[in-house]
């Protein structure tokens, strides 16, 4: 005796449900992506090249003694570049460092401004470091065309 095998039956599909279903996916995920660009007013990200000590202009380097007592991010313009300086303050111990991880254009209402991201790493309490006061700094030669009006530095600490 034979028997025979049998496929179990596949429901049949409803294709006006299942491409209205599609369809309704596709635009969630266009609007995930596109909708964010729109609440940001269209921020935008600024490059920029860090440059070491010996490449910062002679201008940026007269100006630096005036600004590196305080924790501030501030800009410059020599000649036809733009330059962003990040400083730490005062640091009654060598180990401090400030690094640039990000420069954006925030659009805020009618105007933007420059914000500045910036990362502090302090010494750990066990490090061995020398008694002599520092300043730490960084500058950054930025892509930008004209000074900005206002700058904001935001900070986090790295360990």
């Amino acid at each position: 005796m034979k028997l025979k095998r049998r496929l179990p039956k596949l429901p049949k599909i409803n294709w006006k449900l299942f491409l209205t279903v599609m369809v309704i996916i596709v635009l969630v995920v266009a609007a995930v992506k596109v909708i964010p660009k729109f609440i940001s007013g269209g921020d935008q990200e600024v490059s920029y090249v860090i440059l070491e000590k010996e490449q910062v202009p002679e201008e940026i380097q007269e100006i630096l003694p005036r600004y590196k007592m305080l924790e501030r991010a501030l800009a410059a313009k020599v000649q036809d570049d733009i330059y962003v300086i990040v400083t730490r303050g005062e640091k009654l111990t060598a180990g401090y460092s400030v690094d640039i991880e990000q420069i954006m254009i925030i659009k805020d209402h009618d105007e933007e401004k420059l914000m500045v991201h910036a990362a502090f790493k302090d010494p750990k309490a066990d490090d061995l470091v020398a008694q002599v006061i520092s300043y730490p700094y960084v500058v950054a030669r930025v892509e930008l065309e004209e000074l900005p009006k206002k700058i904001d530095l935001k900070v986090t600490y790295q360990e």
